[in-house]
C-alpha cells in the first residue's frame, strides 16, 4: 500500500529485456536504503526490488505490467517517481494507493496558469473506471485531486512543489501516464454494474 506522496525522483540508468520481462535499474537518493524483496512504486507501479548496487536498485516488470502501464516506454535517463510502501504508524497524507495501475491515459491539454499548472487526461471509460470532482486519482503514482470530471477525461491542478519534485514537469500533450483510480470508487462502480 502507498499514499501517492512521491518521496524522490529516480533516474533510469539501464534497461535489460529478459524474455517477456524488463529489468529496470534506477539510481535514486533512496536506493541505498532499500532491501531485496521490498515493494517500491515506480510511476505508481508496485515493483519488487530484486537487486542492489552502489546507489542503484533493480526491479523487474513482467509482460502483463508492461502491457498495462507506461513502463514499456521508459528510456535510459528518464525520471521516475518513487515511493516506498506506507508504514502503518505514519500519516496518510495522500490517499490509499495500491500500486496496481488500472490503465494508461493520454495528456490532451496542458495549461500554465498564474503559479500553477492544469493537465487534462483522457482515458478509455469502457472498463467502468470513473472520476468525480474533488475525488482522488493517482497519476504516475502521484495522489492528486480531480478538478473537472467528464465521462472519459478529467483535469488536475498542480502546485509548484509537485510540478518541480515529480516527473509531471516532463508530461506534455500526447504523453502517456499511469492511472490508478480511487479504490472506493472502483468498488462502488463494480457494485453499480451488478
Amino acid at each position: 500500500m502507498f499514499t501517492g506522496i512521491i518521496e524522490t525522483l529516480g533516474k533510469i540508468t539501464d534497461l535489460q529485456q529478459e524474455k517477456g520481462n524488463l529489468n529496470i535499474t534506477v539510481e535514486s537518493a533512496i536506493s541505498h536504503e532499500l532491501k531485496i524483496d521490498q515493494s517500491v512504486a515506480h510511476n505508481g507501479v508496485c515493483l519488487t526490488v530484486v537487486a542492489l548496487a552502489d546507489g542503484l536498485h533493480v526491479v523487474t516488470a513482467i509482460e502483463e505490467t508492461l502491457n498495462k502501464t507506461n513502463l514499456s516506454q521508459l528510456k535510459v535517463g528518464d525520471p521516475v517517481n518513487l515511493e516506498r510502501c506506507m508504514q502503518m504508524n505514519a500519516r496518510l497524507d495522500g490517499h490509499i494507493v495500491q500500486g496496481h495501475v488500472d490503465q494508461v491515459a493520454v495528456c490532451t491539454a496542458f495549461k500554465e496558469l498564474d503559479g500553477s499548472w492544469e493537465y487534462t487526461f483522457e482515458y478509455d471509460a469502457s472498463s467502468g473506471n470513473v472520476t468525480v470532482e474533488k475525488g482522488s486519482i493517482c497519476v504516475n503514482g502521484i495522489s492528486l485531486t480531480v478538478v473537472n470530471s467528464h465521462a472519459n477525461s478529467f483535469s488536475v491542478a498542480i502546485i509548484p512543489y509537485t510540478f518541480e519534485h515529480t516527473n509531471l514537469h516532463n508530461v506534455k500533450v500526447g504523453s502517456q501516464v499511469n492511472l490508478e483510480f480511487d479504490i472506493i470508487g472502483k468498488y462502488v462502480a463494480r457494485l453499480m454494474q451488478r
